[in-house]
C-alpha cells in the first residue's frame, strides 16, 4: 500500500511539495501540493502524457494558452507536445495527482 505518508518525497519549484506514488519508467504517478500563489515553469513534454486530477483546492492550468480552472474532482488531460503550466492563483492550497505515460524523467523542455 502507498500514500503520501509513507511514499518518496521531493521538494520542487517554490516550495511546492511531490510524493512518487509509482516511479516506473513506463509510468509516474505523483501526489503534488501547491501553496498559495506558486507556478510551475511553463514546459512540455515530448513523448510523455499527462493527466491532472484535483483532490483539494483549485488549481490553473494554462495549456496552449487556454486558462482552465480544476476544481476539486475535476481533471485535465496534457497531450505530448502541448505546453502548460500548473499554477496556484488561489489563497489556499492545492492538492492534485499527476499521471504521466511514460515517466516525463529526460522528457521536459522549459520555455
Amino acid at each position: 500500500m502507498i500514500s503520501k505518508e509513507n511514499a518518496e518525497h521531493y521538494l520542487w519549484g517554490d516550495k511546492c511539495d511531490g510524493w512518487y506514488l509509482v516511479n516506473r519508467k513506463d509510468m509516474l504517478v505523483i501526489h503534488e501540493k501547491m501553496p498559495p500563489g506558486t507556478a510551475e515553469t511553463r514546459h512540455f513534454h515530448s513523448v510523455a502524457r499527462q493527466f491532472f486530477f484535483v483532490l483539494e483546492g483549485t488549481l490553473t492550468m494554462e495549456l496552449e494558452g487556454k486558462v482552465h480552472t480544476l476544481s476539486r474532482q475535476q481533471g485535465l488531460e496534457i497531450p505530448p507536445g502541448a505546453k502548460h503550466q500548473a499554477r496556484n492563483d488561489t489563497a489556499s492550497p492545492v492538492e492534485f495527482m499527476v499521471i504521466s505515460h511514460p515517466t516525463t524523467r529526460g522528457d521536459r523542455t522549459d520555455l
